[in-house]
């Protein structure tokens, strides 16, 4: 059985939040700044008070799918995929609503990636626990933005690798390492290698 790689798909394959800020920027007269560290904190109104959780939501939702044309590959995440499909599956597994799946699979597609997709909202740990059991892989490796989701891994499948990457420079140095990770690589490059060495030893995290 082929190792299997869990992958996000916003920060990690496509760059999101720059297009979401010139977005809302454009579209809505917010103001943006990548210092905030999460959207709550990202994005104020021109009089400095803050945009409400909710409304927060409501833009995200705007964003996907109508405005997911301006998103842009992330440097060497088209490549590294393509190395890594020689010796492993590859599931993108993407917190979006379920109606965006195959505007996602679409996206991915145009840029030379072309895997399974998963929709997902909440936590990955029970997705990614799920993925795993119907895979029978005896290793597999998770890459993600969010330390949120590295902490939802950790519980629901302890026995995954888990890579934290933040691929958009101007956010990177803003996010700490995720303290659930394994590891934490921002570049494609570096990321390939780590994950492939994963694979090459066969073992599951822990062991």
């Amino acid at each position: 059985m082929k190792p299997l790689l869990i992958c996000d798909c916003d920060e990690v394959l496509l760059h999101m939040v720059r297009h979401f800020g010139a977005w809302v920027e454009e579209a809505h007269d917010l103001a943006f700044s990548f210092a905030g560290g999460d959207f709550a904190r990202m994005m104020t109104r021109r009089d400095g008070s803050a945009v409400e959780r909710d409304a927060m939501w409501g833009l995200l939702d705007g964003f996907f799918p109508d405005e997911m044309h301006r998103q842009t590959l992330v440097p060497h995440a088209a490549e590294a995929l393509a190395a890594l499909a020689a010796q492993a599956d590859i599931v993108i597994l993407t917190n979006l609503q379920d109606a965006c799946r195959a505007p996602r699979m679409a996206q991915l597609e145009a840029f030379g990636i072309a895997h399974r997709v998963e929709t997902n909202q909440g936590g990955k740990g029970g997705p990614v626990a799920r993925l795993v059991a119907e895979h029978g892989a005896g290793v597999t490796v998770f890459v993600d933005d969010l330390a949120v989701h590295h902490e939802s891994v950790a519980r629901a499948a302890p026995q995954v690798h888990r890579l934290h990457m933040v691929s958009e420079p101007a956010l990177a140095r803003h996010i700490p390492p995720a303290p659930a990770a394994h590891a934490r690589i921002d570049d494609w490059r570096a990321a390939r290698g780590w994950i492939a060495e994963r694979f090459a030893a066969g073992l599951p995290a822990g062991t």
